[in-house]
Order: C-alpha cells, then sequence, then structure tokens
C-alpha cells in the first residue's frame, strides 16, 4: 500500500496542473493584475498601429496621387498668372506655393534686384515644403516609440510574472512542472503580446519613412517648378524695369 500513497499527491498534482486554461484567453485570465496590465498596454499600442498605418497610408497614397497632377499642371503653365490660375483650389499645395511666390512678388513690387527677389521666393517656397514634411511625418513618431519601447514592456510582464511563479514554488515547495509551468507560459505571454506589438511597428514606420521621402521629394520638385516660372517671369520684365548700372557723378 506505500507505493500506492506515495503516488496520490503526484496525481493531484497532475490534475491541478491540467485545469489551467493555456489557450491565450485563458492564460490572460489567470495572470497577475500586473501581467494584466502590460498585456492590456500591449494590445492598446498594437490597435495603435495598425490605425496609424491605415489611416496614414491612405493620406499618403491621396497625396501623393494629387500632388503628381499638380506638378503636372505647373509644368504645362508659362507664367506665374497661368499656374494661379490653374491652382485656383485653396489648400492644395500648388496653391500655397504659387500663392506665396505672387505674395513675395507683390511686396518686392519696386525693387530692381532680380537676385534678390529670388532668394526672398526661394526662401518662402522652402519653408513650405519643410512644413508639408513635417505634416505628413505627424503621428509616425508613435511608431518609433512603440517599436523600440513594446519588447522592454512585455518583457517586464514576464519578469514579474516569473517572479510570482517562483514565489508560489517557495510557497506550495513543490518542483512539479505541470504546476509551475502555466505561471510561466503566463508570463511569456506578456513577451510575445510585446514582440507581436513591436515587429509590425517598427517595419510600418520604416516603410512610412521611405515613403514620406519619396514626398518631400515631390513637393520639392513642385516647388522648383515654381521658382522657374518666378524666374522666367522676371527675366521676361521689360527692359526699362531691370536693373541699371549706378550714374557716376562727376565733381566739378
Amino acid at each position: 500500500m506505500a507505493p500506492t500513497d506515495s503516488i496520490e499527491p503526484v496525481a493531484e498534482d497532475n490534475s491541478l496542473g491540467m485545469s489551467h486554461d493555456l489557450s491565450p484567453w485563458g492564460m490572460y485570465k489567470n495572470a497577475d493584475i500586473i501581467v494584466k496590465a502590460v498585456m492590456i498596454g500591449l494590445a492598446i499600442a498594437s490597435i495603435i498601429t495598425w490605425t496609424i498605418w491605415i489611416a496614414k497610408g491612405l493620406e499618403l497614397i491621396g497625396a501623393k496621387r494629387r500632388l503628381r497632377g499638380e506638378i503636372a499642371a505647373l509644368k504645362r503653365a508659362r507664367t506665374l498668372d497661368e499656374a494661379s490660375a490653374g491652382a485656383k483650389k485653396e489648400g492644395t499645395l500648388a496653391h500655397l506655393l504659387v500663392h506665396d511666390a505672387m505674395e513675395e512678388m507683390r511686396l518686392s513690387v519696386n525693387s530692381r534686384e532680380r537676385e534678390g527677389i529670388k532668394e526672398r521666393v526661394a526662401f518662402r517656397l522652402e519653408r513650405l515644403v519643410a512644413a508639408c514634411g513635417r505634416n505628413m511625418s505627424m503621428g509616425t513618431g508613435v511608431l518609433a516609440t512603440i517599436g523600440s519601447t513594446a519588447p522592454f514592456v512585455g518583457l517586464f510582464g514576464t519578469v514579474w510574472g516569473i517572479m510570482n511563479s517562483f514565489i508560489g514554488i517557495a510557497k506550495t515547495q513543490t518542483t512539479n512542472l505541470a504546476v509551475v509551468a502555466p505561471g510561466i507560459a503566463e508570463a511569456l505571454l506578456a513577451t510575445a503580446l510585446g514582440l507581436v506589438a513591436a515587429i509590425p511597428a517598427v517595419v510600418i514606420y520604416n516603410v512610412f519613412a521611405r515613403s514620406i521621402a519619396g514626398y518631400k521629394a515631390q513637393v520639392s520638385d513642385a516647388s522648383a517648378q515654381v521658382l522657374l516660372l518666378v524666374s522666367r517671369d522676371l527675366d521676361h520684365q521689360p527692359a526699362a524695369d531691370r536693373v541699371q548700372p549706378p550714374h557716376m557723378v562727376k565733381m566739378g
């Protein structure tokens, strides 16, 4: 009868281990409150990542398509006035670039230094290009933050969960794997969620970085086309409006 008595506690421990639900949802329900908070935070971060991917992806596709049409219209224009007539829709990049250049031309109407006018127009267009790049990059910093911190947040949840598992081992005074394994599995789930949140965030961030760089190049092309029209208009001014050499005054 002695061998039979020695086997009974093991059978009880095995039944205790088998009672755990080892599905992802079951491990979440049985996890410690801190580990649960980590898992919820990582799930929210993953949702934010995919939301930014959809929203920013649609925004980039639409902006690039519109910009291609605007650049083609600017290339067809022969003067700044023609470009202004073709860019009447407010809020478009072509409208901003053309009307900003025309505003500087209006402010510099009494100036006869054509190179100075070109420099001032180029500076204003450069600021608009930089602003467009910043606006398009909004939201991508969140992806970089999630990609860099999510693995460490998941690792924190894992360390906390394993620590609690070892405390449970000390309290129950058993090393039966069937009893210990569920707690360790629940802890490792936090690391898995951290990787699930981080890997897509890093990939999507890199894709957006390349796509936004291409968009900035298109914006620079549109700015260069407007500056070309400005230079052409200045060169076509009447000869009387061009810079005259200073007259030398002879002293009697």
